[in-house]
């Protein structure tokens, strides 16, 4: 008889291993596949030979592994043993392949609910950990028990299946745009002999000028107001264009900037100089709507 508090984890890379403790530590027998054996060493679960032996331990499947070719791997071999139970995908990927999957699983009777890991392992099972879900409705109530072994901050945004992935690529965007610009701050800081620990802490006050203004942000986008009250993308250029010359100076890679200068030069071009940087965003829109109609 199948236990329905059990719980598959497939995929032990760090983050699986990390998922795999947390249901195993909240009480929920948890057993694990990973493609190379032998990788569960140290956790309280147990290790099945193939995928669709681990999948028939218990009704809700949980997969992380490196990428969506990998999980489409994964289920292909064990799509059998998956109908009438449910996976929970937390692989990260694009919203397409998240609604892709979606599709397949639902041609072979699985249930199937994507989501989005935001935070390290070390957060996993405990109070800091966030993670976003997407998918249907009743299936995200039927296993929120369950994955609240996860921890911390869980969050359903919607029925659409590539929706916890949306959120997922945007807010990385954010991530990974800022520890390139930090990285090559810290390129200038080494090219004009300042230690970067130096420069760290002016740093740290240039980052928290963020937080604060993320909601204005988010309203004027919202809204399509753009007010340049307190500054404007005229001048946010002239700014980038003293951090490109700089830059060249020294021969290091200006790239991000001048990728961020070619948008606000094309936002002034079409009119919008006065406008506070949040209009942007529009300008970044208007290319993808010249793409999706070409």
């Amino acid at each position: 008889m199948t236990d329905n508090s059990a719980v598959t984890v497939l995929g032990l890379g760090p983050m699986g291993r990390a998922l795999a403790s947390a249901f195993a530590a909240a009480g929920h027998p948890t057993t694990v596949w990973n493609r190379t054996p032998g990788k569960a060493g140290g956790l309280a679960v147990t290790e099945a030979s193939t995928a669709a032996e681990a999948v028939a331990a218990g009704p809700l499947v949980v997969v992380c592994v490196l990428d969506y070719d990998a999980v489409d791997a994964i289920l292909d071999s064990a799509a059998d043993a998956l109908k009438g139970r449910t996976v929970v995908n937390l692989t990260a990927d694009s919203p397409d392949r998240a609604r892709r999957t979606a599709d397949w699983a639902a041609a072979r009777g699985i249930d199937y609910l994507d989501g989005a890991i935001m935070t390290p392992t070390v957060t996993i099972g405990g109070p800091d950990a966030v993670l976003l879900y997407s998918g249907p409705q009743h299936l995200y109530d039927d296993h929120a028990p369950a994955l609240a072994a996860l921890g911390g901050t869980a969050s359903h945004l919607g029925e659409d299946p590539g929706r916890a992935a949306a959120y997922d690529v945007a807010l990385l965007g954010i991530f990974w745009t800022a520890m390139t610009g930090i990285m090559h701050a810290f390129a200038l800081a080494k090219a004009e002999n300042i230690a970067a620990a130096d420069l760290a802490g002016f740093a740290r006050g240039i980052t928290d000028l963020l937080s604060p203004s993320l909601d204005d942000l988010a309203a004027n986008v919202d809204s399509g107001n753009h007010p340049g009250t307190f500054s404007n993308i005229t001048s946010a250029a002239a700014t980038l264009e003293h951090i490109v010359h700089v830059s060249e100076q020294h021969g290091i890679d200006a790239g991000p900037v001048e990728a961020a200068r070619a948008i606000a030069r094309r936002a002034i071009a079409d009119g919008h100089g006065g406008d506070d940087f949040s209009r942007i965003t529009d300008t970044l829109l208007s290319r993808a709507k010249g793409h999706l109609t070409t």
